[in-house]
């Protein structure tokens, strides 16, 4: 079951089951990182509205102030902080990375590179928001759910 990579033993990849099903293929090419014809900016935003999402829970659940009035609100601005300490560091990696006299609109090239961070930044301070509103409405939400049965 398990061979070199096309038969090829110097590559340093093993052709599983796994690796070289369609499924994995299909799901990795559906990915915002891989997904054919996506602008770095909607890669960005794709991309930076799922780990805004999911910076909020374990700030608010696990933090300092996971027992007190104010745990939601300390989650939310712990994961705001994060999320411009690591596009800082998105942008800084964009700088030493990418010469700014490249073309292209591609995310390998300096201009597409600024794009997906201005995209990843406004999308995770998106979705931490709306983690933020859902977690704070949620009692509304399960009366609300109750009242549909």
């Amino acid at each position: 079951f398990v061979k070199p990579y096309n038969d090829d033993p110097f590559v340093g990849n093993l052709a599983t089951p796994i690796t070289t099903s369609s499924f994995t293929r299909t799901l990795l090419s559906n990915l915002p990182a891989y997904r054919a014809g996506l602008s770095p900016l909607l890669r960005g935003l794709e991309i930076g509205m799922t780990h805004g999402y999911f910076l909020v829970g374990p700030f608010y659940k696990l933090g300092p102030l996971r027992n007190s009035e104010v745990a939601l609100l300390a989650g939310v601005f712990s994961a705001l902080g994060l999320i411009i300490i690591m596009a800082a560091c998105l942008a800084i990696y964009g700088v030493v990375s990418f010469n700014t006299n490249d073309g292209g609109e591609q995310l390998q090239s300096a201009k597409g590179w600024r794009q997906f961070t201005s995209g990843w930044l406004v999308g995770s301070i998106g979705g931490a928001s709306f983690a933020y509103i859902l977690i704070a409405n949620v009692s509304f939400l399960q009366t609300g759910s109750s009242l549909l049965k």
